[in-house]
């Protein structure tokens, strides 16, 4: 049986379903992201040598996207990026390891512990937030400002759901 959308091919759907398509678009803006930030004269020499050899992914942006200013807890961070506490427990230790954030106490619980930006950490976190800034507009300047806006809108409404 033949679907009306793929006359064509009928497994042509796994290629390009929404999923996968917004699966992609988010990869190539993640690459883009940590690219502009690998050259960042801003950011930390360390931490953009790691960006430019791709140690630092996708998976560690969690941390950048996450992370309050003045700091979270590890169960938090993993809820609001819909990981598992013991995943995000990775991330934040290779993060301290690098000196992107640290461990100090939680002013509210003796027994919890936050994870904090440190000096490095909030460098790092304003060259994420112009290297997002670039991304955003070269993703502009490559499908025009109407088709943006269009996607941003339903990519809003979508989440929002």
């Amino acid at each position: 049986m033949t679907d009306p959308l793929f006359p064509i091919d009928p497994d042509a759907w796994r290629q390009t379903h929404l999923g996968r398509l917004l699966g992609h678009a988010m990869r190539r803006f993640d690459e883009r992201v940590l690219a502009l930030m690998a050259h960042d004269a801003d950011v930390p020499l360390a931490l953009s040598n790691l960006a430019a050899r791709a140690q630092v992914s996708a998976a560690h942006i969690h941390v950048t996207r996450h992370l309050a200013r003045e700091g979270s807890r590890l169960t938090e961070l993993a809820e609001r990026a819909g990981i598992t506490k013991q995943a995000m427990g990775t991330l934040v230790d290779q993060c301290e390891a690098w000196g992107l954030v640290t461990r100090g106490p939680d002013p509210l619980d003796a027994r919890a512990r936050r994870v904090l930006f440190t000096a490095d950490g909030l460098a790092w976190l304003e060259a994420f937030r112009h290297a997002v800034g670039q991304a955003e507009r070269e993703f502009r300047a490559s499908v025009g400002d109407e088709i943006a806006t269009v996607v941003t809108i339903g990519l809003e409404a979508y989440a929002a759901a």
